[in-house]
């Protein structure tokens, strides 16, 4: 239906794809206004030559077809395998660009209004990880000293390239916090630190503003895993 659509030189109507198909015009009309359901097919109007209704016909829309699948993972593992190839400058790169984003999907406290205390900047930046699909959980003993993540919205990117996204999400919420205006900033991420979370510290600013950068991008290897000159490659040893 779509090939004859496409092989012809101008929009044609049910009879003339009936006719090219050798179809009943009932069959051609519902296959048409299926594919003018799924976006693939234009139907329009065009006025007749006397007397009479208009009449329907249809053209492929203009453009790539966009009813096909996608493989966004196999996209990211190609960018993420060439930025670590960087080494260890990869998981500072990466770092800076979650807290450039951590900064845009942060917001800034109003004019004249205080920042945030530090369970207030917990509360808010908990709000934007469960947003992001991180199902963050404050600690019940000391909730302003760290947080679990149970669930991970990049787990298989993160199990191969830890060593670059997991700095990604450190550097998100080092860059939320700071757009807040939080005392209290993330100093470290713990990739699989338990069997079913990893683990993020947070620490008070050693000054306001000032942020406190942790060594190898505050990203600790998975137990049972070792650094590598790419970052550091999770099991799933600890995962079950």
């Amino acid at each position: 239906m779509l090939g004859a659509l496409r092989s012809a030189d101008e929009p044609l109507g049910v009879i003339d794809v009936a006719h090219r198909l050798g179809v009943h015009a009932n069959t051609a009309r519902f296959h048409l206004d299926g594919l003018v359901a799924e976006g693939i097919v234009v139907r329009t109007l065009t006025e007749p030559d006397g007397p009479g209704r208009p009449r329907s016909v249809y053209a492929p829309r203009p453009g790539m077809n966009r009813a096909g699948g996608r493989d966004y993972l196999f996209l990211s593992r190609i960018l993420l395998s060439r930025l670590a190839a960087d080494g260890a400058s990869a998981a500072d790169d990466a770092r800076e660009a979650g807290q450039a984003w951590g900064r845009h999907l942060a917001s800034s406290p109003q004019p004249f209004q205080r920042p945030p205390s530090a369970d207030e900047a917990v509360g808010r930046l908990t709000g934007l990880l469960a947003d992001l699909d991180f199902s963050p959980e404050p600690d019940a003993e000391a909730p302003d000293k760290s947080l679990r993540l149970r669930h991970c919205p990049f787990l298989e990117l993160a199990e191969e390239f830890g060593g670059v996204v997991c700095p990604v999400h450190l550097g998100l919420m080092q860059g939320a916090l700071d757009q807040m205006g939080a005392p209290i900033t993330a100093v470290g991420l713990e990739p699989f630190a338990e069997p079913d979370a990893c683990v993020v510290r947070l620490a008070r600013r050693t000054a306001p503003g000032v942020e406190r950068k942790p060594s190898a991008a505050g990203i600790a290897p998975a137990a049972g895993t070792a650094a590598s000159n790419t970052g550091y490659r999770h099991s799933n040893k600890n995962r079950t």
